[in-house]
């Protein structure tokens, strides 16, 4: 005898847990757009289910030992997310206390033939053993004159703070006369 709809039955024979307006409840292994981040439990129509979440490996059966590892690795990620904002700040706190000094081409009234940019900025952090990258470093605009200049350094969305650039004019192939 046939019934009218068909169980929620993965192929695994277990039967798919019903949301509280009639959809299937799923566990997103993945982020999935328009859908939810992973680790969300999310209600979806049968078809979205068994079609593409569950075969493409998006997602799981929302069950409660799922639940629980999501939560257990949510901690652990939140804990290394901590441990690594701790040591962006320490790094942070380095920087506010170094200044910077690069050497570059100028004529006698301090503007520079070329310009200091981010990379310049980066390589003499470098050379002080603080690894910055020059996307972390912020200017208004390259530097064009001898002088001292304060950047923005942002080595993460809440870890920002300002560093001394001092730019010199290089000393000449000449010497003293």
């Amino acid at each position: 005898m046939p019934t009218k709809e068909a169980p929620l039955v993965q192929a695994t024979g277990r039967r798919l847990p019903k949301g509280k307006r009639g959809g299937v409840e799923l566990l997103l292994v993945h982020a999935v757009e328009h859908l939810g981040k992973q680790g969300e439990v999310v209600e979806v129509k049968r078809g979205y289910a068994y079609n593409y979440l569950l075969p493409q490996g998006l997602a799981t059966i929302a069950t409660d030992h799922h639940k629980r590892m999501v939560e257990k690795h949510r901690a652990k990620l939140e804990e290394i997310a901590r441990e690594r904002l701790a040591g962006l700040r320490s790094v942070l706190q380095e920087l506010v206390r170094t200044s910077v000094t690069i050497e570059a081409n100028a004529n006698d009234e301090g503007h520079l033939y070329g310009s200091v940019g981010a990379p310049e900025i980066s390589r003499s952090l470098k050379q002080q053993d603080l690894m910055v990258s020059p996307e972390q470093i912020i200017l208004q605009g390259p530097l064009k004159e001898v002088g001292l200049y304060t950047v923005k350094v942002k080595l993460a969305p809440e870890v920002e703070g300002d560093l001394k650039v001092w730019v010199v004019p290089s000393s000449g192939e000449g010497g003293a006369k």
